[in-house]
């Protein structure tokens, strides 16, 4: 299996060198040559989480060095539940019906409460292994002034939950190092308690404006030829090929279980940011998983919407939302969608997005707790909105990306009660945090 770039101005490359690289020598991202169709296993619903994922992943990694690795790699990677929860109780909508199958695929069980742990766990067991296989051979490459092999840098910009789930799977793996950029002002306290309680290789920085300040800055970082020279460096946001893989998994594992279940093909609704993890989805379904429709729920961020309305994309400055995690007024994996449905009128007729308002996701939050006793963490009730207010009598699978507990301030005063905190995430919140401030800057970050 081949990589190639969005933009088509380099050579393919290997899974292992796609991931290693982070952002494609042309600036763009890397897809893969083709997409392979999913076989057996992949499609059972009998079949272990670890498996599927390994099922769906093999043809990625065929003949590349990571393939005899891949077993344990996905093993180790997703060790935590993925459980498909029913959801009823609600009171109908005005003019649509509750008999539609409903369930909410949650994510939040991973050991940093959030949907990145998957793609983070995945992409660090991945790069470690490289790297163990690269220093077994004592390679010469990317030396230190010392003569030691220099660590593999890795950097991530962060709305919230990327940068600590990143921080989490990366933490003193060997031969590996993190920088986490995060907005000063632009995640929850307990966000931020989670992307600086680290120590030894991950070093964390508060950057001085948003979220799209901090993408700039990496993106900057890997176009600097003298930085590159002199650093080995990768990212692991959603542009990265290691993250994005792992989320046409569950994707698919939630399709097959619905489908199992109800015989029906859902629809899948999906809290949408940067858009790698509805691009898995995409792919997922051109995969062969039993997908219906996909819909993508957005916060007060609108450049996506706006587009597939007016098929004119504008980037615009990010605006501050309760759904932090989501505020991108850019969304680097809009060239993945566009590269995968390049035509526009294909484009506006298999994607779907709507904009939900922060007064739309606190009465969903406050409607699902007190009608369905179920809690959303603010992003996750994004996608419950969409699917309450444009598709009621469809059956669906919501994407719930987060633990509530993660945004305390928000939800318990819509509940009128605290959210019991789940021990992972406890240990890393009484943990002691540390950061780094800087302005957007490429010389703060990596001083001369």
């Amino acid at each position: 299996m081949k990589f190639v770039s969005t933009r088509g101005q380099c050579p393919q490359a290997s899974a292992s060198e796609a991931l290693l690289a982070g952002l494609a020598p042309d600036g763009g991202l890397y897809v893969p040559e083709s997409l392979p169709r999913l076989g057996a296993a992949a499609l059972d619903p009998s079949t272990p989480y670890a498996a599927r994922a390994l099922a769906l992943l093999e043809p990625f990694f065929a003949g590349d060095r990571l393939e005899a690795a891949l077993p344990a790699i996905c093993e180790d990677a997703f060790s935590f539940p993925v459980p498909l929860v029913p959801l009823a109780g609600l009171r109908a909508e005005a003019g649509g019906g509750r008999s539609a199958p409903l369930r909410v695929l949650e994510l939040f069980h991973g050991p940093t409460a959030a949907f990145k742990d998957f793609g983070a766990r995945f992409l660090a067991r991945c790069m470690e292994s490289l790297e163990s296989s690269e220093s077994g051979k004592g390679g010469a490459i990317g030396l230190s002034g010392s003569g030691a092999k220099a660590p593999l840098t890795i950097l991530v910009a962060t709305s919230g939950d990327t940068g600590g789930a990143v921080a989490a799977a990366f933490h003193r793996r060997p031969g590996l190092a993190v920088r986490v950029l995060f907005p000063e002002r632009g995640v929850s306290d307990r966000q931020r308690k989670q992307l600086c309680c680290w120590d030894a290789n991950v070093r964390s920085y508060a950057v001085r404006g948003s979220f799209d300040d901090c993408q700039r800055l990496v993106k900057a970082a890997f176009r600097d030829p003298e930085l590159s020279a002199r650093q080995r460096l990768s990212s692991a946001n959603s542009i990265n090929l290691g993250r994005l893989l792992p989320q046409a998994v569950y994707h698919a594992h939630a399709a097959v279980l619905f489908m199992a279940e109800t015989g029906k093909k859902p629809l899948l609704v999906v809290p949408s940011g940067n858009l790698g993890d509805v691009m898995g989805a995409y792919w997922a379904r051109a995969m062969g998983a039993p997908i219906g429709r996909i819909v993508m729920a957005v916060n007060a961020n609108r450049a996506l919407p706006d587009f597939l309305i007016n098929g004119d994309y504008t980037p615009r400055p990010s605006v501050a939302t309760i759904a932090n995690a989501m505020d991108v007024g850019d969304p680097s994996n809009l060239e993945r969608l566009r590269a995968f449905y390049p035509d526009l009128a294909t484009l506006k007729r298999e994607a779907t997005a709507h904009s939900v308002s922060d007064d739309q996701i606190r009465h969903t939050i406050a409607r699902y707790w007190a009608e369905a006793d179920y809690l959303f963490c603010p992003h996750s009730a994004t996608a419950a909105f969409a699917r309450g207010a444009y598709y009621p009598d469809e059956p669906a699978i919501l994407m719930a990306m987060a633990h509530p507990a993660k945004f305390d301030t928000v939800v318990e005063p819509l509940i009128g009660a605290p959210v019991p905190v789940p021990p992972s995430l406890r240990a890393l919140l009484d943990a002691p945090s540390s950061c780094e401030l800087i302005d957007p800057e490429l010389a703060q970050l990596f001083p001369r």
